[in-house]
């Protein structure tokens, strides 16, 4: 047995690549170029030797100092691009390499220039706001001023008239009325303050006034019908217009300090309208000079920032390599007496020969008198964990890397998680109407995904293109398991041939209400569409899809023990294999085999039996008859218990006498190589509590399961409730409205709750079934990724 194991073919995605740790010595006059060549390779992972020395004390520090001002005046360029609205447009001619020395100097020049462009438009970017300010304060606010001379007036004369009525005027009228009779009204006292302010900071400021003159003032109000552009933020503004009036130099005072508090710019108006026009012609000539000079700096500006733009995504890349070359230097130790820098790394061992060749090639390179010393060490902690994947493992890799990084060489459940994950999906949303929705949705994202793949997107839409094989798959078996199930939008069909019922008798016109009786072959594939909604169609498909779960289930936990004995096979652990692997078989296939084995005889013979009697009375009543309830012969469970305690007697003690010899025999195991204190009463408790934990989880996961049933019932039975009592009952009608409507009400049931919520459902239920279930018999997920310094992996974060 053991010689055929050993001649069957490796897989790669089975266990992760074999890994070596190897040792760099690079004169330093290669050393910039090795580590570059070695970054596009993308096959090292560098070990930090100097993880005891803060950033600043390293090597290379000035350099990444460099490299991160250059990524800052980089990032400044990309966003005023973006804020102009402006596109970087790679030059389509190849741009020759330019030097980091010559790049920071350019850069340096461009800061420069589009800083001062930026300042000096700021500048009149102020003056045209407050022009334009100005002008709109002087058409606004003379209205206000009209008004109330007119109203000032015709309160003079009334005075006037009232008090010359009167003979005593001079002697009973008070000074005011005397100041008010000789002065006009801009000399009597009465004020006003014009500005203008922001819409949304009005309503305090008018509060804040009114409460600081104590009411003795007038507001008047009105929009500014522009917005204005602020230069800080370059968004409009919606502004409003005020005029304030007050009397006294102490409320001038206030109502002037209000205004600066609140960002409001007052603007002089004066009262006499022919002023009033000449001072906006004069405004106007001025906005209309600005309004040039503010155009020809924009052109001036979105030329330079274009001609950035054409080498900006080169520029970026060339920074984020030397950026990242100058980090990986930083973690090898630098010698001072031989002028070398020495590094360590783990690789793949079938990398080194190219490893090996690229270094030769940046000595060669780099006119160095030197070559690279590259040689392997002797590993003692455990090496990363690497697969290699293409574009339909690699989804299903990262399925498994959330819940946990296989142990180095550990076996790989993405492996089998291809097939069995959209399996166990498509058995719990089985419906092959929704599967070639769902293909539809999966051939779409194949048909763009060159497109896709270059483009930024959204979180949600990046998780649906990464998952596009996943998706794919999950529609296949859904079509698949949709087919066995007869179910298209819940309407079954008799697609391969006719059911295998008919009426009862020939009389009756209503199979569902009467009752149906078989009359020749079952159907050939898939449940028989007369089971759809006759009164059996419930309990029957209940019992199948139960049934059927926990056969599933049982297979995969199966699964998951086979992997844990190649796994203890594969790393020599005897151990595990006689006092671990052989027990929990015994076990759960004693139990949940045994119930799987009584499900596939029911089946076969059609039986009546009552699976749950015999269970339970197979532990209340191992010597009872089971009378009808008998499958087959020999099912006593006495004699079961009789044979499982002939199997281990004489093993009770076996651990405890057998465990040295064992460890002694075995020098190669991974146990044997443990230089740590035998200690017997932790490895006891250990033991104990993982039994435990096996036994009660194999009743617990075997019930887990049982999701499969529950999902698939819960799906079969909604699309049910949309099919009849929305789309047929709104077709029942005769008004094309009602018809309309309840199309368009299930077209939106079907697309967001069966097609969005059950997928999400579904997905998320398999991959607990996969996590606990099925991975919690072999995988123990305590490795690390295997993360070479490679370009090609540099994303824009790491700058």
């Amino acid at each position: 047995m053991d010689d055929f194991l050993d001649k069957l073919p490796e897989m790669d995605l089975m266990r992760s690549e074999k890994m070596t740790l190897v040792q760099l010595i690079i004169p330093v006059e290669s050393a910039h170029r090795c580590v570059t060549y070695l970054g596009e390779l993308g096959l090292l992972q560098f070990r930090d030797l100097n993880a005891d020395k803060s950033p600043f004390q390293r090597t290379f520090a000035t350099q990444v100092k460099r490299c991160g001002e250059m990524s800052r005046k980089l990032r400044f360029f990309k966003d005023q691009i973006d804020k102009a609205g402006l596109r970087c447009l790679p030059r389509h001619e190849i741009e020759p390499d330019i030097e980091l020395g010559d790049l920071e100097r350019q850069l340096a020049d461009h800061e420069h220039e589009v800083l001062e462009m930026n300042s000096n438009s700021e500048k009149l970017r102020l003056t045209y706001n407050e022009l334009l300010e100005f002008k709109i304060v002087l058409q606004k606010a003379s209205g206000f001023l009209v008004s109330s001379n007119a109203h000032a007036i015709g309160d003079e004369t009334e005075l006037h008239e009232s008090t010359y009525s009167n003979n005593g005027f001079i002697e009973s009228s008070s000074l005011l009325e005397q100041e008010m009779r000789h002065e006009p009204l801009n000399q009597s006292g009465l004020r006003f303050i014009s500005g203008i302010i922001n819409k949304d900071k009005l309503l305090k400021f008018e509060r804040m006034l009114f409460r600081a003159t104590r009411g003795n003032m007038l507001f008047n109000q009105t929009p500014s019908d522009e917005e204005i552009m602020d230069p800080s933020t370059s968004e409009m503004v919606e502004k409003i217009v005020f005029v304030v009036f007050f009397s006294g130099e102490q409320a001038r005072t206030k109502i002037l300090k209000i205004c600066e508090a609140f960002g409001a710019n007052c603007y002089p108006v004066p009262e006499d309208t022919t002023k009033q026009r000449q001072l906006t012609r004069e405004v106007l000539s001025r906005l209309s000079d600005l309004e040039a000079t503010l155009d020809a700096g924009t052109r001036h500006r979105n030329n330079a920032l274009n001609a950035v733009g054409y080498s900006l995504t080169k520029w970026m890349t060339t920074v984020r390599r030397e950026k990242a070359v100058y980090d990986t230097l930083n973690m090898l130790n630098f010698d001072v007496t031989k002028k070398c820098l020495v590094g360590e790394g783990w690789c793949p061992t079938f990398a080194k020969t190219q490893i090996h060749e690229v270094l030769q090639r940046a000595t060669f390179d780099s006119n160095s008198q030197v070559g690279v010393i590259f040689h392997v060490m002797q590993a003692v902690e455990s090496p990363p964990t690497y697969f290699r994947t293409n574009k339909l493992t690699n989804a299903f890799q990262e399925i498994i890397d959330a819940y946990g990084v296989a142990r180095y060489q550990e076996a790989n459940p993405a492996v089998y998680s291809v097939v069995t994950y959209p399996f166990l999906f498509a058995v719990m949303f089985g419906d092959w109407g929704h599967g070639l929705c769902l293909l539809l949705g999966a051939l779409y994202l194949l048909a763009r995904e060159r497109k896709l793949s270059t483009q930024k997107l959204g979180s949600f839409m990046e998780m649906l293109f990464g998952g596009r094989y996943v998706i794919l798959l999950m529609a296949l078996f859904s079509i698949y398991c949709g087919l066995i199930y007869n179910e298209f939008f819940s309407v079954p069909f008799h697609i391969f041939g006719g059911s295998a019922y008919k009426c009862r008798d020939a009389t009756c016109s209503d199979a569902y209400t009467v009752g149906l009786v078989k009359y020749r072959d079952p159907y050939p594939f898939g449940v028989d569409p007369s089971w759809r909604g006759s009164r059996t169609e419930l309990p029957y498909l209940n019992s199948l899809k139960m049934k059927m779960s926990i056969l599933l289930g049982i297979a995969q936990m199966n699964l998951g023990l086979i992997l844990s004995f190649f796994n203890a096979r594969f790393f020599g652990s005897s151990l595990d294999i006689r006092y671990q692997f052989i027990p929990q078989m015994i076990f759960l296939n004693s139990l949940f085999g045994y119930l799987s084995l009584l499900i596939i005889i029911k089946w076969c013979t059609g039986s009546q039996a009552d699976l749950y009697h015999v269970m339970i009375y197979m532990f209340l009543s191992p010597t009872e008859e089971l009378g009808e309830n008998e499958l087959f012969w020999g099912q006593r469970p006495l004699q079961a218990r009789k044979i499982h305690m002939e199997r281990f007697q004489g093993r009770t003690y076996g651990v405890l006498g057998t465990s040295e010899v064992d460890l002694d025999v075995e020098p190669d195991s991974a146990r044997g190589h443990q230089e740590e204190e035998f200690n017997f009463s932790e490895i006891f408790v250990h033991q104990l509590i993982h039994s435990i934990e096996f036994v009660l989880g194999s009743v617990s996961n075997t019930a887990s399961y049982l999701r499969l049933w529950a999902l698939s019932l819960a799906h079969s039975e909604l699309s049910t409730v949309f099919y009849e009592k929305v789309l047929l009952l709104a077709w029942g009608y005769e008004n094309i409205l009602i018809r309309l409507i309840g199309v368009v009400v299930f077209a939106f049931a079907t697309a967001f709750i069966l097609l969005m919520m059950e997928t999400l459902s579904a997905f998320l239920h398999a991959l607990r079934l996969h996590w606990v279930e099925f991975m919690g018999k072999f995988f123990h997920g305590d490795g690390y990724k295997f993360k070479p310094f490679s370009f090609a992996l540099i994303s824009d974060d790491d700058e």
